[in-house]
């Protein structure tokens, strides 16, 4: 260690879903130490970091389509089981490994982590984050993220309150890194196209209700109807029987069949950044295409038709300037960001973007020629400090307290035969079916 060449650092990157994906392989491109922000995660592999893919095996495994989508290139990339993950992090020598997991997931890493390399005298620079805006569970989410070397901020906001908490349980908070959003990017808006262009942004779960998804797909068609000279989009994150980072119980897709939208409606999929390079005006609830958008100095409009609730994410817009109904939209008014509350977002529309993350691949460099190595991974949460939580996590990905894999943990030494591709096709069948089908008549049947 350090097996790679000076001038190409090898990384890997575990991800858990196809949103957790785009953001740790772009962040690996981002922070790769002597690479640069001009190093464009599109380039040529031989430019940037020589980046391993890994792929948690699980409910939201990406889709090849979802994959490509997502546009990164990597080295090689496959699917595995968290077993033989970390049986591979024994065999194979990397400089930097980023867990792009939810907290549970990441937890369990990195316990499992420090049991297989507690003998060894190097390992890699260990790194997590968020994907986009941390609007609920800050507390839980960062402590079970708690033990990683770097654990990224993507804003100057998210670093002061994710020091805060560790500070406040008596933890190290020296992990905590400022950086920004890796996906920002793309040509500046730079006046209206034509057709004039309207955006929205749809995400699988905020608002969840069906009575909440209709009326926001029906104001999108009414708007559609109101300007016939404009294009509107509905851009969807998956197709239908696919699985992102959260759970969509009613696609977008089945509400809008019992519609009947104008030629100048549509669904669109496919990359943001490319949704964006035509968008006008994008509109959404939460979603972090948001802060693509306003970093691309595009209007943008967070809504306030549902309210601004916690539940569904917009209360973290509060102060943006960017809040405004579908009533407020047809009748001509256009938002304009607060510019100190996009600064602290990590949005940096100044054109600072290029230095966003400077401190981290700074921090790197300095911990990959540490004298003696780097020290052992040390979670905040150990079989003392929580021993009615801890074992829990770790169970859930098959490991025991102590991080030893348990008797009959899945491993994927080789690839699946075809009867054991069948079985796993129908049971992830199975699962989609019991979110979008069953559960919301259960739902439906419980408030009778």
């Amino acid at each position: 260690m350090p097996a790679s060449t000076p001038n190409r650092p090898r990384i890997a990157v575990l991800a858990d879903s196809d949103t957790r994906w785009k953001w740790g392989a772009l962040t690996a491109h981002r922070i790769a130490p002597g690479q640069s922000m001009e190093t464009g995660p599109r380039e040529s592999a031989q430019v940037g970091p020589a980046l391993d893919g890994f792929l948690l095996r699980g409910r939201a495994t990406p889709t090849p389509r979802q994959l490509e989508e997502v546009g990164v290139r990597a080295d090689s990339l496959r699917e595995v089981t968290a077993v033989e993950f970390l049986r591979t992090m024994t065999e194979e020598s990397y400089d930097v490994l980023v867990l792009a997991l939810v907290g549970g997931g990441v937890q369990a890493m990195l316990h499992g982590l420090a049991r297989v390399w507690r003998n060894r005298t190097s390992r890699p620079v260990v790194v997590t984050g968020y994907v986009g805006v941390v609007y609920e569970k800050l507390a839980d989410g960062l402590l079970l993220r708690h033990g990683a070397d770097l654990v990224l901020a993507n804003s100057r906001q998210d670093a002061d309150r994710f020091r805060a908490v560790y500070e406040g349980v008596g933890a190290d908070a020296t992990s905590v890194t400022e950086v920004a959003l890796p996906f920002l990017g793309g040509a500046s808006y730079e006046g209206e196209h034509d057709p004039y262009t309207v955006v929205f942004a749809a995400q699988p779960s905020v608002p969840e209700s069906r009575k909440d998804r209709t009326y926001l797909l029906n104001r999108l068609v009414q708007h559609a109807r109101r300007h016939p000279e404009r294009e509107v989009l509905l851009k969807l994150r998956s197709m239908p029987g696919e699985h992102t980072t959260h759970i969509e119980e009613l696609p977008y897709q089945k509400l809008v069949q019992r519609l009947d939208p104008p030629a100048n409606f549509r669904l669109v999929y496919g990359n943001m950044g490319e949704v964006l390079d035509r968008t006008d005006l994008l509109v959404t609830v939460s979603s972090t295409a948001a802060l693509e958008s306003l970093h691309r100095r595009i209007p943008t409009v967070v809504l306030t038709d549902l309210g601004v609730r916690e539940a569904l994410g917009n209360h973290h817009f509060v102060g943006s300037g960017c809040l405004a109904s579908w009533d407020q939209l047809d009748a001509g008014h256009r938002p304009a960001p607060d510019e100190e509350w996009v600064a602290r977002q990590g949005v940096v529309a100044d054109g600072s973007y290029e230095s966003a993350f400077d401190a981290a691949r700074e921090r790197i460099a300095k911990l990959l020629d540490r004298p003696g190595g780097l020290p052992p991974l040390a979670p905040y949460y150990t079989p003392v400090t929580a021993p009615g939580y801890l074992p829990g996590i770790l169970a859930r990905h098959h490991l025991g307290p102590d991080g030893t894999p348990l008797p009959g943990a899945p491993a994927a030494d080789k690839e699946p035969g075809p009867v054991r591709q069948i079985v796993r096709r129908a049971a992830r069948g199975a699962y989609r079916h019991g979110v979008q089908r069953v559960a919301p008549v259960i739902r439906r049947m419980g408030e009778l």
